[in-house]
């Protein structure tokens, strides 16, 4: 399936890949290339493997985010996540994702969210169906998939993604549901983001390819968008 020309594709680097004794300097280079999306990845040591960050480095970066319009999308890989809903939100996230698998009570988690003034998004794990997202579509901005398994960076990516946002693309053209991001998070890079962005995707979530020791953030960004702009707008 190819992307239609209404479709753009969102660059959203993950700092989870960043150098945190240089991050205000990185997200501030991400910023001044025209990025206007930070993608945050909260993880607790429950549902993932992994500790990561919280509310303090989501309010450390803010001002430079409402500086220069950009959304703070804080993607809550954790247990429970109602729990810290407020707290992100007052800390400056604009955008939440929380996982399916997480919440078993998907509907509220997603009305608490928009509540807050944020962008839902609903995530999914790799082996989940797309099945799992039909009743909660309707109702969020993002509806997210991972292409690795979530918990660390610099994962390989799962090729069976590419099908997976396809048929996701799909499903939101023939509920006519377009205005529904479908965003795709880990191992996203050069060698993909092309097909991936011909799949359907509209936001890509990079990390290493982003922030790593053999280019420049600056150039980093300018890659990726050469190579998706093949086949879409890439922002």
């Amino acid at each position: 399936m190819t992307t239609n020309a209404s479709q753009r594709v969102l660059i959203a680097p993950s700092i989870l890949a960043a150098d945190f004794r240089r991050l205000g300097e990185q997200v501030s280079e991400c910023l001044a290339a025209g990025i206007r999306r930070i993608h945050v990845d909260v993880m607790d040591g429950h549902f993932v493997p992994n500790i990561s960050m919280g509310p303090l480095v989501v309010e450390a970066l803010r001002p430079l985010a409402q500086n220069a319009g950009a959304v703070l999308e804080v993607h809550l890989m954790i247990d429970e996540p109602d729990r810290y809903l407020a707290e992100f939100s007052r800390a400056g996230a604009t955008a939440m994702t929380v996982h399916f698998e997480a919440c078993p009570h998907i509907h509220r988690t997603v009305h608490n969210i928009r509540a807050l003034n944020a962008q839902p998004g609903v995530g999914l794990n790799p082996a989940t169906p797309l099945m799992m997202l039909d009743d909660i579509l309707p109702d969020i901005d993002v509806a997210l998939l991972m292409s690795v398994d979530p918990g660390f960076g610099g994962q390989k990516f799962i090729a069976a993604t590419v099908d997976k946002v396809a048929r996701l693309r799909a499903i939101l053209v023939r509920r006519g549901l377009d205005r529904v991001e479908i965003e795709v998070d880990g191992g996203v890079g050069e060698a993909n983001i092309t097909e991936l962005a011909r799949a359907g995707m509209t936001i890509a979530v990079p990390g290493t390819s982003v922030f790593n020791d053999r280019k420049s953030v600056t150039e980093s960004i300018r890659v990726l968008r050469t190579a998706c702009a093949a086949v879409a707008p890439c922002e």
